[in-house]
């Protein structure tokens, strides 16, 4: 059986991680969504709202399941058995970003990186835009499943 990790931070999930999951799940038996915990990031969301959301976001989706990891993702891959990490990529800024730390995961466990290009027409969402657009009240809802959605008004009102 083989399976995959998808990390990320996942402050808010968007439709372009929708988009790299799924097609991680038709690569994969099972795919790993690992939501990370970095505690010197400072999240919109906390990790159980992140984790809450991206589960709701990817039901739809079987053989995919969503985890918190506090550590290494090197680590969790071991621990799941993953055979590989899926990274989507939209253009050569993000590989660039990423493939350092691919070499170290690879170097740190063994398991290697597959680079998924991203749908061109969700290249433009990043969570930090989608929050953004939240926060100054601008259109945000067609970049963010529809529970996502709902959860940021209620976040950037409250």
């Amino acid at each position: 059986m083989s399976c995959a990790v998808c990390p990320g931070s996942f402050d808010p999930i968007t439709l372009g991680h929708i988009d790299v999951i799924e097609r991680a799940q038709r690569m994969f038996d099972e795919v790993v969504v690992a939501v990370a915990h970095n505690s010197a990031k400072n999240y919109l969301f906390t990790d159980e709202e992140r984790l809450t959301l991206a589960r709701e976001a990817v039901a739809h989706l079987p053989g995919v399941r969503v985890e918190l990891i506090t550590g290494l993702v090197a680590d969790f891959a071991r621990e799941v058995n993953a055979q590989a990490i899926v990274k989507g990529v939209r253009g050569s800024a993000d590989y660039d970003s990423e493939m350092p730390m691919s070499l170290l995961n690879r170097h740190l466990s063994g398991v290697e990186t597959v680079f998924v290009m991203g749908e061109p027409s969700l290249a433009h969402i990043a969570s930090s835009f989608v929050k953004e657009l939240a926060r100054y009240g601008g259109p945000y809802e067609d970049m963010v499943p529809l529970n996502v959605a709902r959860a940021l008004k209620e976040k950037v009102e409250a």
